[in-house]
């Protein structure tokens, strides 16, 4: 495998460029290929079997395009699909999402941290295995998030409908004492700014987007796979619209960028 060979990254739609841009901004020398799989968004209702085979798709895609390493920037996808991975291919990096518990845990003054994430997610069995090993000492509140992912990807980041969805599931968490709140899937980090305005100052939000590039970073570095540049532009697809993407980009991603159609 060739250390210039790009990084793949894909999402069940837009959230994933969040963890694009962690990656873009600890590496710059990497080249980047993204998928979002807008067509089958949100993963989060989806079941397990589902999930499984678009991520053994888009994977099979991504790596035909040259990839040397795979990175799920999706906590549901994460779940339900990373050991099928790992296990297929034995001789890629494969990195994945987890919600970010452990310092949430360490984080909270107020023994009370809140989880926003999906209803997959929430579900998992992994999740609850993350509760059992980081947060024993620690009250945990979760809210599930459903129709704030189909926010984000229609670029709703500071809608009145966004704002009164992100109301409904932040007050419960505030009424029950959660000083800590967790954003539970990578979606969510564009919501920041919305998020702020409506919390006091003394709430933390964390996501796990850096530590997935300090991740990244490392599992390349092992392997003598770092790049060292310049890197190639990088390169989108959608399962859903393209025009779509190619519109959001601007406001997700930073710039303006050519996407493809993926079937």
């Amino acid at each position: 495998m060739a250390s210039n060979a790009p990084i793949a990254v894909f999402d069940s739609g837009v959230g994933g460029l969040s963890v694009l841009r962690e990656i873009h901004a600890r590496l710059p020398n990497e080249s980047l290929l993204y998928v979002a799989d807008s067509g089958h968004v949100p993963y989060g209702e989806k079941s397990p079997e589902f999930i499984r085979e678009r991520c053994r798709e888009l994977s099979r895609f991504l790596l035909n395009q040259g990839a040397k390493m795979l990175v799920l920037a999706c906590n549901t996808a994460t779940v339900a699909g990373v050991a099928e991975l790992r296990e297929l291919y034995p001789d890629i990096p494969v990195v994945g999402m987890e919600p970010a518990v452990k310092p949430a845990a360490a984080a909270t003054q107020s023994g009370v941290v809140g989880v926003l994430a999906t209803t997959g997610t929430l579900k998992s069995a992994k999740f609850a295995a993350l509760l059992d090993r980081f947060a024993s000492d620690v009250r945990v509140v979760t809210q599930p998030c459903p129709g704030l992912v189909e926010c984000i990807e229609a670029g709703e980041l500071d809608s009145a409908h966004t704002r009164e969805l992100l109301q409904g599931f932040v007050t419960p968490l505030l009424d029950e004492g959660c000083d800590t709140l967790i954003l539970g899937c990578t979606h969510y980090p564009f919501i920041k700014p919305l998020l702020q305005t409506m919390l006091p100052p003394s709430i933390s939000l964390i996501d796990t987007g850096a530590a997935v590039a300090r991740q990244v970073q490392r599992l390349l570095s092992e392997r003598g796979l770092l790049a060292e540049g310049p890197a190639q532009p990088t390169r989108f697809w959608t399962t859903g619209n393209p025009p779509e993407l190619s519109r959001i980009l601007p406001l997700l991603w930073g710039e303006a960028c050519a996407v493809d159609a993926l079937s």
